[in-house]
């Protein structure tokens, strides 16, 4: 009788959770996650138990009640006044999934709702939308929905799990303007779009666009945000001298012929000044057959050192700018010369002023050029030198021809006068001829007193020398 009375009560269990379940809760949840499980009562039972239990509901099978309100990874929360208790399942797995019950114990038969639990991947998405940007830029993100979502609320979060993006997401529709981050929703369009301003490296990585529905899980659209650095944009140096004029070229794509040009001064793109708006020194013109702008100052002076960008486009794409460091020196101690500004694919002409101090390899360059030229000026000098000696010799030689064309010449006269007789006494002549040899003959190495002979007795003298 025992055992019939025990059948008729597994039976009358069974009845009462068949006829007492009012409806199905469907609920999805992210594996490894946790899900949220919420069941509603009438009225009139904000003071009885609830509770959630799996399979058939047996005592074994009662997972948690709000009598004890937090038991192993189940937390059970109520709300008497909405009449809603929420239970919540945290580190879910596999065998998580499957068909479970809220109930309400009254006297009698308790109040069933039966729900049935559904875990997928923490993960999105089969397509992902790739977005390249750079430093410093402005970037949108634009995200589709269905129609049938207008009205609900939309967001945008970091990362690629969906199970915490809503928790962190970075700005909603309900909050349109966040630090850099804004939401605009075009209904009619059926897309929101997020703009990020001043993008940096670390803006670069995943993000889930997501529509919050209420009764199943957020219907999400994964972009791929890589912002890169603002590189690889041509850059020159350039020097001018205080109190001259001087022209900058701006090279410029093709495409940007009709795109006002700018040349603006400031370290960094983002906050440079535009010149040529509140400069009158400043002059632009615009070469479009070249593809080129000049900027010219009338005058430089010493404050317009600095980092100089010149533009053609206003999104400050790479390759529509090239960046221009400019150096300003004195004018002492400097000269003019024609320099070229480089720039890739284009070489410039204009004028660069040179100090007098160059460095060292322009001093080999003249230790290179100056030895050859010292060693001309020595081999001159030599020449020279040279040159002088001989015609010093030559100077002398015919010296030497005069003064034997003298004694030629007074050979000559005393010739002359012996045959005339000149000597009247034959042998005093000869007496003085005699003498006077000999005084030549004995006087060795010392010089001949010649002032003490007249004239016929040298001539004598030298008549018998040349007979010898």
């Amino acid at each position: 009788m025992w055992s019939f009375q025990n059948l008729l009560f597994t039976i009358c269990v069974a009845l009462r959770c068949l006829i007492n379940a009012v409806g199905v809760i469907h609920v999805t949840g992210y594996l490894e996650s946790e899900v949220n499980v919420s069941c509603s009562y009438g009225e009139g039972y904000e003071s009885y138990e609830k509770y959630l239990c799996k399979n058939n509901c047996g005592d074994s099978d009662v997972l948690i009640t709000t009598s004890k309100p937090v038991k192993n990874k189940y937390r059970i929360h109520e709300d008497k006044t909405a009449r809603i208790f929420t239970m919540t399942i945290s580190d879910l797995h596999s065998a998580d999934a499957g068909k479970y019950w809220c109930g309400v114990t009254i006297t009698g038969k308790d109040i069933y709702i039966e729900v049935k639990l559904k875990l997928v991947k923490d993960s999105c998405c089969d397509t992902v939308t790739k977005i390249e940007s750079y430093e410093g830029f402005s970037e949108s993100i634009v995200c589709p929905y269905e129609s049938r979502y207008q009205n609900n609320p939309k967001y945008i979060c970091r990362g690629n799990r969906p199970s915490t993006c809503r928790q962190q997401a970075l700005i909603t529709s309900d909050n349109k303007q966040n630090g850099r981050f804004r939401l605009d929703d075009d209904k009619l369009l059926g897309t929101f779009t997020v703009n990020i301003s001043s993008l940096t490296k670390n803006d670069s990585g995943s993000y889930l666009c997501g529509v919050q529905r209420n009764s199943d899980l957020d219907v999400f659209s994964a972009v791929e945000l890589k912002v890169k650095e603002w590189c690889c944009v041509k850059s020159t140096k350039v020097t001018g001298t205080a109190g001259h004029p001087l022209t900058l070229q701006c090279p410029y794509p093709s495409q940007n012929h009709n795109n006002r040009k700018f040349l603006c001064k400031g370290d960094h793109r983002n906050s440079c000044r535009d010149m040529a708006m509140i400069e009158s020194r400043l002059t632009l013109r615009d070469d479009i057959y070249s593809s080129s702008f000049s900027v010219t100052f009338t005058k430089i002076q010493a404050d317009d050192a600095g980092t100089y960008w010149c533009g053609s486009d206003s999104q400050w794409r790479v390759g529509n700018h090239v960046k221009i460091q400019l150096s300003v020196v004195s004018p002492q101690h400097t000269s003019t010369v024609p320099s070229t500004m480089e720039i890739p694919g284009k070489t410039t002409t204009h004028n660069k002023t040179t100090t007098q101090n160059r460095p060292n390899k322009d001093a080999g360059q003249y230790v290179v050029y100056a030895v050859p030229a010292v060693l001309l000026l020595l081999i001159c000098a030599l020449v020279v030198t040279v040159y002088q000696c001989k015609h010093q010799k030559v100077k002398d030689g015919k010296a030497v021809m005069n003064r034997n064309a003298e004694n030629e010449e007074g050979l000559e006269e005393v010739t002359a006068g012996a045959e005339n007789n000149i000597y009247g006494n034959e042998e005093v002549v000869r007496y003085k001829q005699q003498s006077a040899c000999n005084n030549y003959d004995d006087a060795g190495e010392d010089e001949p007193e010649y002032e003490n002979f007249t004239t016929s007795e040298e001539v004598y003298c030298n008549e018998n020398f040349h007979r010898r």
